[in-house]
């Protein structure tokens, strides 16, 4: 192994001034980001600010000033209240940015550090191992030779080694992946400059496609507004018709399409994702792609790795088995010798840990030569390094004592011997691996380094399995979600760890099986299977598509390079934080920061809350909007003037915009939650049936509304005073209305304390009312004049007949599925 030079890189002083010269290291330019000054155009060119636009100028054109003015202002509060909801969600989304960037371990002023790969610049100097991707173009200046796969440029599945002994094989490319090996290169060209910079302009232009959910919330969209469009020309005919001037006419109509138009839809589907990914993340599950939020709930099936997941991934050498006639210190010197240097895999760390204590030194061993770095063979599940001791060449290996024995030339009482030991081990669950050495063969290819090799003894290790993990998975059990153990140990390992754990009933298939298995085969075989034993990365795909076929929803973690193709396939695909390539995270939509199989178990919990919130929101929506599509409709029609102008609707917007966007995303998840099974894959919004009842709810308050309005025209009120009654009503019921829908099962008075957002929203719309209908300036300039105080009495007690009938039902369990 070479040594690193100091001398190497740049001093951090350099890198900010050819930063400053060169530009971020961006090899996909970012785009879905909108600043403040962006967000607000957004706003001020959304339907709502349209409308108000229209309405303004339409009363000055009728030469009501005060009503132009009014209308004018209404803008203000309106983009306001979005604009900080805006940026609420934007300021979480940004966070996440910050925490799924790609990082570079870098040399600066001599000292390896982690930095986002975005602050690379020409002349930096990376460290590569396996598994991370290139940051930028560069060359190889030291280090041992690497396994490069180049198929994102190049399209070619070979991998290529690249070696110091030529330049031409030295250059490194960004966007590569680092198969095997570790050195060190120094970059020439970063961003777009680089080869990968033109691919990734175009992949920057590529829009993801829409989730089946995110096309449900566009067509509602679409369709609300269609038929908002045919009912707003309708009642400016209607008007027309009844002799209303075209300016009146202009007012009505916009007054119904304020009231009908569902523009908050895709605001309140955006931003509870944002924010649920940004809760995700604060509780150590960052998501990589927001489309996972919504997947989450809907998890049917689990395939987990056990090292570092279901376990501490501490691992320390509990007890070791040497051959006949082999010391521990000859077994423990040749295991040294097959692990790297420079171990970041915690099994080479513990092996050198091990051989410390026992007196054997890894520093000493490892300033010899390594003339032959043999990778990882996923077939024998071994690898093998030749070293150069004394002017003599060993070899030395190390994995799975299967693939050992098929090495080599070791006795058959030596193979025996190490086999019933093996089973011993693995029977307690102990992680267990051979060591095997010998002289080299000088031919220097691999079938010759391992052609004599001879089996020393085992290793056997703990890795502790994590606290409070069997809960976890009882939880998942009574959720109704498989648990599916993935591991390369023995199946005696495997069965051991998975009775602790609670996996039952215990059923183990191996990586052999999964080979032979005919696709018909193996979706019979993981239906029933709750543990694969020597399992190999590669076959994690066959396992995901096999599930999938099978209509699961699966999430799949992995750590690995290999384990790639498998986190792509899978629904969610959940990479390791701290152990995992950058391949892998990049893959994965979930990526635990904590590497602990309870993060996933919550992030499904959180996953299932979010997307229960977010029904709960549409319910609310759909129910706060049909009062004010039906009364913008029947009033005309019964020739009376209109009950809701312009600016009353942009006051419930005021008390609309909050609440959905606030109280029903601060909702605690329902006891029961995790009690329920998964949602299905297809499932809706609203469950069936659901939209009449809703529907039944928003049809009963507006008739309350039009009694208390139409009555009070009828008992001689002039329109203000019948106004503020039934808009006293209606606010009120609207804010009933939240209270009905927070939960389907749970009556209004079971809950009331669970939400901390509630009582500001409740206070702030009940201050709202006071303030529109009691403060004299502001109640002419709306057109309302508050009711006495029987009026009062009895808007509250409409308000409640009408809303509060919808708690009748409740009581009984309703699935959220």
């Amino acid at each position: 192994m070479t040594t690193l030079s100091t001398a190497l890189g740049l001093t951090a002083v350099e890198a900010r001034q050819r930063r400053a010269t060169f530009g971020p290291n961006a090899l996909v330019p970012e785009h879905g980001r909108s600043g403040v000054w962006t967000t607000l155009r957004q706003i001020v060119t959304d339907p709502m600010a349209i409308l108000l636009a229209i309405a303004s100028g339409t009363y000055f054109v009728l030469g009501d000033v005060q009503d132009a003015i009014v209308a004018a202002v209404a803008l203000v509060p309106v983009v306001g209240v979005s604009l900080v909801l805006e940026v609420r969600a934007e300021r979480a989304l940004e966070s996440l940015r910050a925490l799924a960037t790609p990082t570079a371990r870098v040399i600066r002023d001599g000292v390896e550090e982690i930095v986002r790969a975005t602050e690379l610049v020409p002349g930096d100097a990376v460290v590569l191992r396996e598994g991370d991707v290139v940051p930028a173009d560069g060359r190889i200046v030291a280090g041992v030779d690497m396994v490069v796969d180049e198929s994102s440029l190049t399209g070619e599945s070979q991998a290529i080694t690249k070696s110091l002994l030529s330049d031409d094989d030295a250059t490194i490319w960004a966007g590569t992946t680092i198969l095997a090996g570790r050195a060190t290169a120094v970059l020439s060209v970063t961003g777009a400059a680089t080869r990968y910079g033109a691919i990734g302009r175009l992949v920057a232009e590529i829009a993801p496609s829409r989730t089946p959910l995110q096309e449900l919330v566009r067509r509602l969209f679409v369709v609300l507004s269609a038929v908002a469009l045919v009912f707003c020309v309708g009642v400016v005919a209607i008007e027309l018709t009844r002799g209303a001037t075209p300016g009146q006419a202009i007012i009505a109509g916009v007054s119904l399409a304020m009231a009908a138009i569902p523009e908050e839809f895709p605001m309140v589907f955006a931003l509870y994702l944002g924010l649920g990914a940004w809760r995700l993340a604060r509780d150590h599950a960052l998501v990589r792609r927001l489309a996972g939020v919504e997947t989450l709930g809907a998890t049917s099936v689990v395939c987990v790795d056990k090292t570092g997941t279901l376990t501490l991934g501490s691992i320390e050498l509990a007890e070791l088995w040497t051959a006949p006639e082999v010391d521990e210190q000859a077994l423990l010197h040749a295991a040294v010798l097959a692990s790297e240097p420079q171990p970041y895999d915690p099994l080479d760390q513990a092996i050198l840990r091990a051989a410390a204590a026992r007196g054997v030194d890894p520093a000493t061993l490892h300033a010899n030569e390594l003339v032959r770095d043999h990778a990882f063979d996923p077939s024998t599940r071994t690898l093998t390094h030749v070293w150069r001791e004394a002017g003599l060449l060993t070899s030395n290996a190390k994995g799975a004592l299967e693939g050992l024995l098929l090495l080599g030339v070791t006795s058959t009482d030596a193979r025996s011997a190490a086999t019933s030991a093996n089973e011993r081990f693995a029977s307690r669950g102990l992680r267990v691996i051979g060591v095997s050495s010998s002289p080299a063969a000088t031919a220097g290819d691999r079938s010759a380094d391992e052609g004599a090799l001879r089996l020393l003894g085992l290793l056997a290790f703990v890795d502790p399995i994590r606290p409070g993990l069997a809960a976890s998975i009882a939880e998942c059990h009574a959720a109704g979600i498989r648990v599916v153990m993935i591991t390369g140990d023995h199946p005696l390992t495997a069965v051991a760890v998975a009775q602790e754990l609670g996996l039952t009933p215990v059923t183990v298939a191996t990586g052999s099986e999964i080979d032979t298995a005919t696709d018909e085969q193996l979706s019979a075989l993981v239906a029933t299977t709750s543990v694969f034993a020597r399992a190999r990365p590669e076959q994690k795909y066959r396992l995901v598509r096999a599930l999938k076929a099978r209509g699961e929803v699966v999430a799949m973690t992995g750590d690995g390079t290999n384990d790639a193709p498998a986190l792509r396939e899978a629904d969610i695909g959940i990479a390791m934080g701290r152990r995992g390539t950058e391949v892998a995270r990049s893959a994965a939509t979930l990526v635990l920061l904590d590497d602990d199989f309870s993060t996933i178990v919550a992030a499904i919990r959180d996953g299932r809350r979010i997307f229960a919130n977010l029904r709960r929101a549409f319910s609310f929506l759909i129910a706060f909007h049909a009062p004010l599509l039906l009364t913008a409709i029947v009033v005309p029609i019964f020739g009376a003037p209109l009950l809701l102008l312009p600016v009353h609707l942009v006051l419930l917007e005021l008390v609309l915009h909050p609440t959905v966007a606030l109280v029903f995303e601060a909702d605690p998840a329902s006891p029961d939650l995790m009690q329920r099974p998964p949602r299905r894959r297809d499932a809706g919004l609203l469950r069936r049936g659901q939209l009449a009842v809703l529907l039944a709810r928003g049809l009963a308050l507006t008739v309350a509304v039009l009694v208390l309005y139409i009555g009070a025209l009828a008992a001689g009120n002039d329109a203000d005073a019948a106004r503020g009654l039934a808009v006293a009503a209606l606010i009120l019921g609207q804010l009933l209305l939240v209270l009905v829908e927070r939960s389907d099962d749970r009556h209004v008075w079971q809950h009331l304390t669970a939400n901390r957002v509630l009582p500001w929203i409740s206070v702030g719309t009940i201050g709202l009312l006071a303030v529109i209908e009691l403060v004299p300036p502001i109640a002419e300039a709306i057109h309302v004049r508050p009711p006495s105080a029987g009026g009062w009495l009895l808007a509250v007690v409409v308000a409640m007949i009408a809303t509060l009938w919808g708690e009748l039902g409740k009581g009984r369990t309703a699935s959220d599925h």
